[in-house]
């Protein structure tokens, strides 16, 4: 028996609790993320076409109670009967609340540890991703249906590229990536395979990796600067398309080693090791992969500021280079925790020996 789960006597009782306590982490959740000021920009845009508009606040709110009715059936139908990860939460959080001190002394269980760094984690990410993913279906839909109507009515193949097939290119690719992702914060199961084992449970894992998202990001690109352009302007044409193509082939590799992990994909967690696709090259494909990318957009922005200064551009690469160590430690930190787990890590990381570079590092 899995040791994260406490099994009960048939009956609706706790099915009922579970889902009771799943909608309250949702609602929650949600309720956190249109409060909270970095998101009030985004949820106050109108999306969509013109017939079906919509503001963004409006979305979450339908997706949150949509996921809410899905749970009722899941938990309800389901035929074991397992305490859930929220409803873990809320008893962990309950009897910390009655004796903290005994609490902290005694140790959390380590079942229960996992239960509440799983629902702090999908709190965090859910509505995140559930935004970006509607942000980036509507800007593919729009940039896509825009190359439809223009095609190369009056405008050239660069023209056209520049306006609308980069930015559907890129925004469909985001859309793959973001897609498997939610899908893991949002639907963990046994059944499917991806059952959160174990949580980072190290503040500098957890540092590493929130430090690469909103709000935290805000602070990052303060430190570290954020020298990098989505869209690197070149101006040789045929450089600019090269290179354009090169940022988008590489975050095609970044968005397949999503769709590699399929519903196992989420951050500071243990779901089992995954060995196909970029995964049986290089062991973290998607961090080179975006951090190449990224280098490929800052190019640009480090030439101009070295024609503006030695200490300018020498800035502009530090940047970059700043990020790419963050990602690194992501890197370090994650297979440091995946070590500790068991077992399986360990013998993935001797089948494929190269973390970033293959045949190099």
């Amino acid at each position: 028996m899995n040791t994260t789960d406490q099994v009960a006597p048939p009956g609706l009782a706790l099915p009922l609790q579970n889902a009771i306590a799943s909608a309250a982490i949702v609602i929650l959740a949600t309720g956190s993320y249109l409060l909270a000021p970095h998101t009030q920009k985004a949820l106050s845009r109108l999306y969509g076409p013109p017939e079906i508009v919509f503001y963004g606040y409006e979305f979450l709110t339908a997706a949150a109670a949509i996921y809410i009715v899905a749970l009722i059936p899941y938990f309800l139908v389901g035929r074991e009967q397992h305490v859930s990860k929220s409803l873990r939460f809320f008893r962990a959080a309950a009897t910390w609340s009655k004796a903290p001190i005994e609490f902290f002394k005694r140790g959390i269980d380590p079942s229960d540890r996992v239960a509440v760094l799983s629902t702090l984690l999908k709190s965090f990410f859910g509505p995140m991703m559930v935004m970006s993913l509607m942000t980036f279906c509507i800007g593919a839909w729009a940039n896509g249906l825009a190359i439809l109507q223009v095609g190369l009515d009056g405008l050239s193949l660069l023209q056209l590229f520049d306006r609308f097939g980069y930015w559907f290119l890129l925004q469909l690719i985001l859309f793959v990536d973001v897609f498997f992702f939610t899908v893991g914060y949002l639907v963990e199961s046994r059944r499917l395979g991806n059952e959160i084992r174990s949580v980072d449970p190290t503040l500098v894992g957890w540092g590493a990796a929130l430090l690469c998202y909103p709000p935290f990001n805000l602070v990052t690109g303060k430190l570290l600067g954020s020298a990098v352009s989505d869209f690197p302007q070149f101006d040789n044409p045929d450089v600019h398309l090269a290179l354009n193509f090169a940022l988008l082939v590489l975050m095609g590799i970044y968005a397949s080693a999503s769709v590699a992990l399929g519903l196992k994909a989420s951050n500071l967690t243990h779901r089992g090791i995954i060995s196909r696709g970029p995964y049986s090259i290089v062991r973290h494909p998607a961090y080179t992969c975006k951090n190449m990318a990224w280098w490929i957009g800052s190019t640009p922005l480090a030439i101009t500021a070295f024609h503006q200064s030695l200490v300018a551009g020498l800035m502009t690469v530090g940047s970059v280079i700043a990020w790419t160590s963050l990602y690194a430690l992501r890197a370090l930190t994650e297979e440091d925790h995946l070590r500790k787990v068991d077992g399986e890590y360990a013998a993935y990381a001797a089948k494929v020996r190269y973390r970033f570079i293959p045949g190099v590092y």
